[in-house]
């Protein structure tokens, strides 16, 4: 009995004893283990001459730590307000030049204070002391020189004559009359007005339109437009002269739009009758601009006959045979009928005789905008190479004869037959006047028909746009009309005025050098 009762007893002990050896060591590892950073900083908080110590250095180096982050941002500080300081400087100086030459920048003035009746008056009147109205100007030559128009009630006396090429016209556009009979009623109004009778004794009683003789104006573009104006006084030998100015405002921000390009396709439509030389050189620079450069372009070429359609087949995309006589303004129309493809493309007018670069159809592409803008670019006309360059054995070649300068050629300003418009556009005005024949007009009678919309017609000169010298052949069966105006092209388009009269008086010049020769050998 005693004996199964020790060995029950036995099993219990045992576990007793490996319970009592695992927490043994279990104590023996808490009562060795290496004191961790963590148990040091919290002995530090416990007190005693240890903990002190550790406070001590720790607060030093927080102390260090808080000292070098306090002087590094001093430093930020000293060089942002430096910064600061040198900008608003600089600010200072551009307000200070822009109030000196009048000129007061968007937004610039408002850093300061905000615009009022006062400054508007202040700085039309910097407008008026820069301009040269009260006193003259230094010019550096000749050349910088704005002169005057004089004008009387009727007429306009000019030497930028414009398109009309007139010295002296009634002035074309509406708002031109109206500034100048303003300028006159103004004057008018100032002259009777209770203040000038008080400060000149010796003055007419009233004045009117009838005593006005003349006046002159100019316009310097960036402050304004100055009269000066002269009426009849009291007697015949008294005048009195009223000074008016009108100055411009500063600039304002009408728009800022980012205009995408990329999709846009130009579809260039040439008419085309015989000329296969001329076509190749038109193809020539159709694959250089077109192809290799831009890439959007598509060539359509309405070819009148047959007579050398073969040359031309082998060189054109698009091609459209009509057989029929030549018609410049039906064979654009058909091209641009044709267009069989959904989107609205832009359509470019041309010539056969006609040299664009890249740029050009940048503009061609940004000056157009359906049902709003079609662009009319005035383009160079090339004077007659072997005239320009008759001191040469050879002529350059035509790309170095592209040069823009008064012995080389001319704005073609009379020429209406370079256009960018979209096809919309050409189909709503009505397209062009399928009764006109042969040569001539057909362009002006559809650059009319955009005058008389409310489409903006955007005129301009271009300088990637060339119509190339060819021999011009007036045919005798055009109407009086045409033939003159074909003969003035013609005449036009040969050289220049001066190099004209050197070909005309070219016996004379010779004679004088012949003679000037001699008396320099004879001495």
């Amino acid at each position: 009995m005693f004996k199964r009762w020790l060995l029950a007893l036995l099993p219990r002990v045992g576990l007793i004893v490996l319970g009592l050896c695992c927490c043994l060591s279990l104590f023996y590892l808490l009562a060795c283990k290496p004191t961790s950073p963590g148990s040091q900083q919290s002995l530090l908080w416990s007190g005693g001459a240890t903990s002190k110590e550790g406070y001590m250095a720790l607060l030093q180096e927080r102390e260090d730590s808080h000292r070098h982050y306090i002087n590094s941002l001093t430093k930020q500080i000293a060089q942002l307000k430096e910064a600061l300081q040198e900008r608003t400087q600089q600010l200072q100086e551009s307000l200070d030049k822009a109030k000196t030459r009048g000129i007061l920048p968007q937004g610039l003035e408002s850093l300061h204070k905000t615009p009022t009746q006062t400054d508007l008056k202040n700085f039309l009147h910097s407008q008026l002391n820069q301009a040269e109205v009260i006193s003259g100007v230094q010019l550096p030559s000749e050349y910088a020189v704005i002169p005057f128009d004089t004008f009387t009630l009727r007429r306009v006396y000019q030497l930028e004559m414009g398109l009309t090429r007139h010295p002296e016209e009634r002035p074309v556009r509406r708002d031109r009359r109206d500034e100048l009979i303003s300028a006159v009623e103004t004057a008018l109004h100032v002259l009777n007005g209770p203040q000038q009778h008080t400060d000149n004794t010796r003055r007419k009683s009233t004045y009117s339109p009838s005593d006005f003789i003349e006046g002159l104006t100019r316009t310097e573009r960036d402050r304004g437009t100055v009269y000066e104006l002269m009426f009849k006084g009291a007697g015949p030998r008294d005048f009195t002269q009223l000074v008016l100015f009108r100055p411009f405002g500063p600039v304002m921000k009408v728009k800022s739009e980012s205009v995408d390009t990329r999709g846009t396709l130009i579809n260039i439509i040439v008419p085309l009758s015989k000329r296969p030389d001329m076509f190749r050189q038109f193809i020539n620079n159709f694959r250089e601009v077109c192809i290799q450069q831009d890439g959007r372009v598509h060539l359509t070429v309405v070819y009148f006959g047959r007579d050398q359609i073969d040359q031309v087949k082998a060189m054109s995309f698009t091609l459209i045979q009509l057989n029929e006589n030549f018609s410049r303004g039906r064979g654009l129309d058909v091209g641009a009928r044709a267009w069989r493809r959904s989107q609205n493309v832009l359509l470019f007018f041309c010539d056969v005789d006609i040299h664009f670069t890249a740029d050009f159809l940048t503009s061609c592409r940004l000056n157009a905008e359906p049902g709003k803008k079609v662009y009319y670019p005035v383009l160079f006309s090339q004077y007659n190479p072997s005239m320009i360059y008759s001191n040469q054995t050879r002529l350059p070649s035509v790309q170095k004869q592209l040069v823009m300068r008064k012995e080389t050629g001319f704005w073609r300003d009379f020429g209406f037959g370079m256009t960018c418009q979209y096809r919309s556009d050409f189909l709503n005005i009505g397209g062009f006047d399928r009764n006109i024949k042969g040569w001539g007009l057909e362009d002006v009678h559809l650059y009319r028909k955009y005058l008389h919309s409310k489409l903006m017609v955007i005129r301009s000169p271009s300088r990637g746009l060339f119509h190339l010298w060819h021999e011009k052949n007036c045919a005798d069966e055009l109407p009086p009309d045409k033939y003159k105006m074909c003969m003035q092209t013609k005449a036009m388009s040969e050289a220049s005025h001066g190099m004209l009269g050197e070909r005309f008086f070219k016996r004379e010049i010779e004679l004088h050098l012949s003679s000037q020769k001699q008396r320099n050998s004879g001495t």
